[in-house]
């Protein structure tokens, strides 16, 4: 069921969209050779918690999952495309690395998420053009979060931005609805047809999450049973915003100030 987010709803997420905004940017900060993923979780965790809130992927468990989510970070490093744990053992980051970190927390009892990758030192002009492409396509598909569109028309933009670029578009992750839980409806899908897919309504709250793979499209899930990797080992980029529908312009609650 899509829900309709309250006023106070709607304050209570603009507060936690800014915590994440600022986790995120002080997580980036960290980002270098030799870091290792479980400082990262630690340093997240402790963020968190200073502020009064709490890690939304922590023991997070869908119908899907044999266990419980064991890290609060998702941390996915170069192949891996999302949901690799932070905590996983020999999580170093190297030079050259494009590094994924995809973090969401709960404030008030509502969710939002975010995600970005960063290269770490120097990286490859394919690598750059992935990132920025990548992150160009969160805008454009923001651009079309507006009442009255559908789903269908923020994956159709999305689409048809990247595709002169030949960057594989995933299709089996997806955006969605988020605020009341982790991942709630609609599914919102990074390609699409315009006019098709869920008609959007202001109180809506969105998550928009283009995941782009350097080669093919393809992905396969790795042996812990949540981290997605490319299948054919080239490098993968994902940008995430928590986005509200009002009756004019789309607010990104995840913006960083």
């Amino acid at each position: 069921m899509i829900t309709k987010k309250t006023e106070k709803d709607i304050e209570y997420l603009r507060e936690g969209g800014k915590r994440l905004a600022f986790i995120l940017k002080e997580l980036q900060k960290k980002v270098a050779p030799g870091v290792t993923g479980q400082e990262l979780e630690d340093f997240a965790l402790k963020l968190t918690a200073e502020g009064g809130d709490k890690p939304a992927f922590l023991g997070y468990k869908t119908k899907h999952d044999k266990v419980p989510y064991p890290a609060g970070l998702c941390l996915s490093i170069n192949d891996e495309v999302v949901h690799s744990p932070a905590t996983n053992e020999g999580k170093i980051i190297k030079e050259g690395d494009i590094v994924s970190l995809d973090y969401g927390i709960i404030h008030k009892g509502l969710y939002t998420d975010s995600a970005i990758t960063v290269p770490v030192g120097k990286v490859d002009a394919v690598a750059q053009k992935l990132l920025e492409v990548t992150k160009k396509s969160l805008d454009v598909g923001i651009k079309q979060c507006k009442a009255g569109n559908t789903t269908g028309d923020i994956g159709s933009a999305i689409e048809e931005y990247v595709k002169p670029f030949g960057f594989g578009i995933i299709r089996e992750l997806a955006g969605h609805g988020v605020g009341y839980k982790v991942h709630e409806d609609p599914y919102v899908p990074n390609y699409g047809k315009k006019g098709e897919g869920e008609k959007l309504f202001p109180g809506m709250v969105i998550a928009i999450e283009p995941m782009l793979n350097e080669g093919t499209k393809d992905i396969k899930l790795s042996r812990d049973g949540f981290t997605y990797k490319t299948a054919d080992g080239k490098r993968s980029a994902h940008f995430e915003h928590t986005v509200l529908i009002t009756l004019g312009q789309p607010e990104i609650l995840t913006k960083a100030a």
